[in-house]
């Protein structure tokens, strides 16, 4: 292996000095790096959007997105999967994140298990990864063994692959039907790829998420519609975003969410009248999307 042809473990001539700096000038150092970051993921929009695309079909179809990746990489697929139940209402099956060492590692780095192929194997066929899913396989390097042997297998069994990389011209790249590849550049701390790295593929998760999410119904203008309110911000968040899109009162939306159990149902009864299971059945005859039910109703 020759890390030296792998551009997040090349050497920054930027920070070439930062050991003889004071802790101002260090920071300043760092976030002068980190402004490159978006302007990297901005290279990589338009494949972003097919990969949305993918992910879209695949939701519509019973199937899933599944991030798979070793320490930071997979600790922010993990990361962005865990968000969407709270955020969106979503199965917790929709949007699994695996990363090598399960979830010990979530907390303690387990450096020898991203080497290690066959663990990456077993992994994708515990949660049975098949033709209907979207697996998008994480790594700075495009390199590692078992986020690449978990892409190789997801192929194999017919699912649509993707790459998040930071590194031209990797085998992961060459591996996916969809390489996103964010070029960040050498890090302040050579090879320390938690920084510009994992900034880029966080941004590039983010998209992925809630460019899907949206797309399947989740976002009403930019409100969380299908929030799940759980605790006491959410339950606020809930009664906020009612009252925001239907100019009811707080009691009123108060009282909507609480019969209808769905801040989606809740901002439809209102708006349009209907009540009990009609509310849910306009919702389903438009596949969630709540916009469209409302302007069935308006027109």
């Amino acid at each position: 292996m020759d890390l030296h042809k792998i551009d997040t473990e090349k050497r920054n001539l930027n920070t070439m000095d930062i050991d003889t700096l004071s802790s101002l000038d260090i920071v300043k150092k760092i976030n002068e790096e980190d402004k490159l970051v978006p302007q990297a993921v901005e290279v990589a929009l338009p494949v972003i959007a097919d990969v949305v695309e993918r992910i879209v079909a695949a939701f519509n179809n019973g199937g899933r997105l599944i991030y798979v990746g070793a320490g930071t990489s997979g600790r922010l697929g993990v990361l962005d999967a865990s968000e969407c139940p709270p955020t969106y209402g979503t199965p917790s099956e929709q949007v699994i994140g695996v990363i090598a060492g399960g979830e010990k590692a979530l907390q303690y780095a387990m450096e020898g298990a991203e080497d290690n192929i066959e663990l990456a194997v077993e992994d994708m066929k515990k949660i049975n990864v098949n033709e209907k899913d979207v697996v998008v396989g994480i790594a700075a390097s495009g390199r590692t063994p078992y986020t690449l042997a978990a892409m190789k297998y997801a192929k194999s069994v017919g699912a649509t692959v993707a790459a998040i990389t930071c590194t031209e011209n990797s085998e992961m790249e060459k591996e996916a039907d969809y390489a996103i590849v964010v070029l960040t550049g050498p890090e302040v701390v050579t090879g320390s790829t938690r920084m510009k790295a994992g900034t880029a593929q966080k941004l590039v998760l983010n998209m992925l998420t809630t460019a899907s999410m949206i797309r399947i119904g989740k976002v009403y203008s930019n409100l969380m519609v299908d929030v799940v309110p759980t605790n006491k911000k959410l339950i606020q968040r809930a009664k906020n975003i009612v009252v925001e899109i239907t100019g009811a009162s707080e009691a009123e939306a108060e009282e909507a969410l609480k019969t209808y159990q769905s801040t989606k149902a809740a901002v439809l009864s209102l708006i349009t009248g209907l009540t009990g299971e009609k509310v849910y059945e306009l919702l389903d005859a438009h596949n969630g999307h709540l916009r469209n039910a409302i302007q069935s109703q308006l027109k």
